[in-house]
């Protein structure tokens, strides 16, 4: 496997109370309410821009996402928790091995460059963001572009996410997919590894260090079509 892709939110960084904070504050005045966990899911968080579009309209959007990112950056010492344990481990082991690293994340440019300023992930060969593409996952397109950028096969990468969506879009891509748990509650860690399974993950990981068994397989096995 030459080179492994990740998801960002909720695969390296905790920035889970922070968003709910940040949609919470740029939401608000438009609404009349700061809108729960619950109303943040119905409105497809797959990036910040397409959310506040489905949340406002298209013509508010872009003004919307400026008032995001303010919130963002000013809110992000007290909400963003970090990089999951273990997280920092396994960057450095990979960068160590040689692998080629990248990320595809729905998150746009502006919050990444906040979040990479701000906590120690390191260089990625590759950053793909939601601007580089049309369609969000679970459409491949983030993936493959990725990939040509690496001039690799999809074949040759792995990529390693949180969501059904992430799944979706390796599949469609023909790469394989690693599902992380260290995200998931309780409550939802066996379903999702049920489902995850089913829908053709490579393997489900308990903690960052277990990715290095995968990578030493080798060819690469795409998730089987769903």
């Amino acid at each position: 496997m030459d080179a492994v892709l990740f998801d960002l939110d909720g695969t390296l960084i905790d920035t889970w109370r922070l968003y709910v904070a940040a949609y919470g504050r740029t939401l608000e005045p438009h609404l009349g309410h700061a809108p729960g966990i619950a109303e943040i899911a119905r409105l497809k968080p797959t990036s910040e821009y397409r959310l506040l579009s489905n949340a406002l309209g298209e013509a508010q959007a872009p003004a919307a996402h400026r008032e995001f990112i303010a919130h963002y950056e000013a809110l992000h010492e007290t909400y963003c928790d970090g990089l999951y344990p273990g997280v920092p481990e396994l960057l450095a082991a990979l960068r160590a091995e040689g692998r080629r690293l990248g990320l595809v994340t729905g998150k746009t440019r502006p919050a990444w460059e906040i979040t990479q300023s701000r906590c120690a992930l390191g260089p990625f060969e590759v950053v793909v963001t939601d601007e580089d593409v049309r369609t969000p996952k679970p459409h491949p397109e983030g993936l493959l572009l990725a990939a040509r950028r690496l001039a690799l096969a999809p074949a040759r990468c792995l990529y390693v996410g949180d969501s059904l969506a992430d799944l979706g879009a390796a599949r469609e891509a023909g790469m394989a997919f690693a599902a992380v748990l260290w995200c998931k509650g309780p409550g939802e860690r066996d379903a999702f590894r049920a489902q995850a399974l089913e829908q053709g993950a490579r393997a489900c990981l308990e903690r960052p260090r277990e990715l290095a068994g995968l990578l030493d397989d080798e060819p690469a096995t795409p998730a089987a079509a769903g």
